[in-house]
């Protein structure tokens, strides 16, 4: 979706509509082709504000406890995310040591940190400082934060390792799960509620539908 001076271009025929003040729950329809142009934003704001709050705990305990306890030939060990950066490192793979840290580590909670920060700043009667600045790194940082393919690789490996010893799925492993589960529904929140949440409606035209 496209706007410019009050207008708002639908994504699917590029018809052009004025923007309209909409109620809760109402979402405006083109009214050539019936496609969404945009949806009342104070309810997603109060779904995604809470999401993000529970990332950042998740995000705490996934890294505060150990992701997976092995135990082969009577000796017991246990992996974190952060041992397993360190441990890339010093086995000479400083690359893919950085890679791991950013994706999984840095970027996440950066994108957390950054939502929270919006979402509460938008209810504040003035806006926050550097809020455009923080709306267009949570929107960068998006595409990086690879919680997921981490969560992928780990339970691939398990699966592997566990032919050879015995594997416990540690709290870190579930709590990044849940993080997975959660960083997916904040990030469904699309950048232009957030500039919605921020700005005050203008302009009527569009055909609203509840």
């Amino acid at each position: 979706m496209q706007e410019m001076s009050g207008l708002i271009a639908c994504e699917e025929c590029d018809a052009l509509h004025r923007r309209q003040a909409l109620g809760r729950g109402e979402a405006a329809l083109c009214r050539r082709c019936g496609a969404e142009l945009e949806r009342e934003a104070g309810g997603h704001g109060r779904r995604a504000l809470p999401l993000a709050l529970a990332g950042i705990v998740v995000y705490v305990i996934a890294n505060a406890f150990p992701i997976v306890e092995m135990e082969m030939q009577g000796i017991a060990s246990r992996a974190t995310l952060a041992g397993s950066v360190l441990a890339l490192d010093a086995g000479g793979m400083p690359f893919v040591a950085l890679l791991v840290m950013a994706t999984t580590l840095l970027f996440p909670l950066m994108q957390l940190l950054l939502l929270a920060y919006l979402l509460l700043g938008v209810r504040s009667p003035v806006r926050p400082p550097a809020f455009d600045a923080c709306a267009r790194l949570a929107q960068a940082l998006r595409p990086w934060a690879m919680v997921e393919v981490f969560l992928l690789g780990i339970v691939v490996a398990l699966v592997k390792l566990s032919a050879m010893a015995t594997v416990l799925p540690g709290v870190a492993l579930w709590a990044f799960g849940a993080l997975t589960v959660l960083l997916a529904a904040v990030s469904s929140l699309p950048s232009r509620y957030v500039w919605k949440l921020a700005s005050p409606p203008r302009g009527d035209g569009a055909h609203a539908a509840g």
